[in-house]
This record gives C-alpha cells, sequence and structure tokens, in this order.
C-alpha cells in the first residue's frame, strides 16, 4: 500500500477510494469548463457520483493488478485535483504514463508540480519503475512547466496523437528517467 502524503496548504496525495466518488463528481463539475480544453469530450453522466463511481471501480481494479496508481489531491473532503499512473510495464521497460489535473481553484499554488515530483518519487522507490512518459497538448505551456520543473525532458512531437475537446490535437512527448539501476535492485 502506497502511503499518503502531506503537501503543503494542508492537501494530501493519497490513493483514491470508492468513497471519493462524489467529491469528485463535485471536482469535475467546478472544473467542467478550465477542463474542457484539456479533456476528451464528457457525458453528462461523467459529471454524476454514479459516473465517477464507475471510474473508480475501473481505477481500482488496475491499480489491484499492477497497471495503474490512482491519487487523489484532498483538501479536507474536497478533492482539487487527480495524478495516475497509469499503463506500468513491469520486465525491461519498467515505465508508466503520468497524467494530472487540478480544479481551478488550486491552480497556481504549486500542486502540480509537488504532486508530479511526489509521484516520481513513489514510481522509482517504490514501484521500481525506470521512467515516466507524459504528454501534453501543444499549447498547455503550463503543464509543460510542470513537467520540466520535475525533471522531465521533451523527447518529441506527435501530430494528431489525443482526441481531446472533440478533436484530434497534436502533443508534445516527455519522458523522466527516474534511476539506472537493474531491474530487481
Amino acid at each position: 500500500m502506497i502511503a499518503p502524503r502531506l503537501l503543503p496548504a494542508e492537501v494530501e496525495l493519497r490513493l483514491s477510494t470508492l468513497d471519493d466518488a462524489a467529491a469528485l463528481a463535485d471536482a469535475q463539475v467546478r472544473s467542467r469548463e478550465h477542463l474542457r480544453q484539456w479533456e476528451p469530450v464528457r457525458t453528462e453522466r461523467w459529471f454524476t457520483t454514479d459516473g465517477q463511481l464507475e471510474r473508480l471501480v475501473y481505477q481500482l481494479d488496475r491499480y489491484q493488478t499492477g497497471h495503474a496508481v490512482p491519487w487523489v489531491l484532498a483538501e479536507g473532503a474536497r478533492i482539487v485535483g487527480a495524478i495516475t499512473l497509469s499503463d506500468l510495464v513491469p520486465g525491461p521497460f519498467r515505465s508508466a504514463s503520468l497524467g494530472y489535473w487540478l480544479a481551478p481553484d488550486a491552480l497556481g499554488r504549486g500542486l502540480a508540480t509537488l504532486a508530479v515530483e511526489a509521484v516520481a518519487s513513489v514510481a522509482d522507490s517504490e514501484l521500481k519503475l525506470h521512467r515516466i512518459e507524459a504528454s501534453t497538448l501543444t499549447g498547455n505551456v503550463a503543464s509543460q512547466r510542470v513537467l520540466e520543473r520535475t525533471g522531465f525532458q521533451q523527447i518529441g512531437m506527435a501530430p494528431t496523437y489525443l482526441h481531446i475537446d472533440g478533436y484530434w490535437q497534436d502533443c508534445n512527448l516527455y519522458q523522466r528517467i527516474l534511476n539506472s539501476r537493474e531491474p530487481g535492485a
């Protein structure tokens, strides 16, 4: 079990639980317009407790099988963001993909940078990964700055990489090498 971490401003980075469904739905409703430009088109169900519960069941099943690690950023009972390592690949690749979002009322506090750094530490020390990859839309300068501040390097640009906000968009690709130790070490 991955232990929670307290970030500044009394925000806790902790694993998601099924009990987070209502708070995640609230966060998605509060963040709907802000996140629209950075995410796939969402159905109305996405913004409900039942929709978030379905998402959590899927994510937690992937966590139990070793394929993902879903965290939330919680300020008391309120969710102000989430960060996920997905597509964990063991063996010689030892890699995962990183994704994150913050509610608009949590921006400008350094939380994304702190959360990415904490997750990278867990990926290295506890999950024994070698690298993490991430992508951002080419115009998402704020997210690019977070990645660069936390040791990610741009490794390319992928045309029409993700279907976001209703159409295929170009993305910058990043990676962070965590360590050079031998597998299993």
